[in-house]
């Protein structure tokens, strides 16, 4: 299973793992999201010191087959031999003998070189099927490629008050033919919150859709985008869900264009 293989929707596990008494709920969330159809779960190493990674690993439990899996890589634990060391803890905390995407979660002090080459090994040992980057701007991808052209995704922070990628990434981004992955594509709620929360649900409720899934398809809009929203509710899930297959009309995307304009000028990647 490769990117282009799974749906544009995926599940986000920050956050989740850490309270015992939501542990139940988010299971059921994951696998609501797999009865319906959804493939690509991302998680992480540091999400809870890996108790996401575990809560991940329960909730696919018999059913490894059907996900594409993603874990991510601390900075810190780049180099050769820490890479090695953070994926097999990663891959026993998750239950399986192998990811289908390794990425480094954002850049630090341990050379590209270092860490692409223990990506690589990885790969040819079976251990990672592909591996990519996080937070991750033009300049960090420029030097990327010269170090290697195998990077199959760079993980962003990209929501409706979050544009900037647009800018100068994603077109590198499609230049170089690598899908994006969206973090926080509802800005962990707080896109509904005050005035642009109220713009948005004017908006949606006259397009007869909730905020969130408006969110949601406007990330997916482009067909390179992969939207990873973070849900605790099976229910919530389901709603996720719906905005898979959801095309918006030009309206709606010019009355979104009108209350959440992209800059104009490129800015620092901004990360959360």
């Amino acid at each position: 299973m490769r990117f282009n293989d799974v749906p544009r929707l995926g599940i986000g596990t920050w956050m989740m793992g850490d309270d015992a008494s939501k542990r139940d709920d988010e299971i059921a969330a994951i696998r609501s999201g797999l009865d319906a159809g959804l493939r690509l779960i991302d998680t992480a190493e540091m999400y809870g010191d890996g108790r996401s990674e575990e809560l991940v690993g329960e909730a696919i439990a018999g059913r490894r087959d059907e996900v594409f899996l993603v874990s991510k890589v601390l900075p810190e634990n780049a180099s050769h031999d820490g890479v090695r060391r953070s994926l097999r803890a990663s891959l026993e905390r998750l239950g399986t003998d192998y990811l289908d995407c390794y990425l480094l979660h954002w850049r630090g002090a341990v050379p590209l070189a270092e860490t692409v080459a223990a990506f690589d090994e990885a790969v040819s040992e079976g251990l990672i099927r592909s591996w990519g980057v996080s937070n991750f701007d033009p300049d960090d991808l420029h030097e990327l490629q010269t170090i290697s052209g195998d990077c199959a995704t760079n993980q962003v922070l990209y929501n409706l008050t979050r544009r900037g990628p647009e800018v100068d990434l994603f077109p590198l981004m499609r230049m170089l033919g690598m899908p994006a992955m969206a973090y926080s594509p509802i800005e962990q709620g707080r896109l509904f919150d005050g005035e642009r929360g109220e713009r948005l649900a004017a908006i949606a409720s006259e397009a007869g859709l909730s905020s969130a899934v408006l969110a949601l398809a406007w990330v997916m809009r482009d067909c390179s985008t992969i939207a990873i929203p973070k849900t605790r509710s099976p229910e919530r899930m389901q709603e996720n869900v719906s905005a898979l297959d959801l095309e918006l009309t030009d309206d709606v995307l010019a009355a979104l264009e009108d209350a959440f304009p992209a800059p104009e000028r490129s800015g620092p990647l901004e990360t959360i």
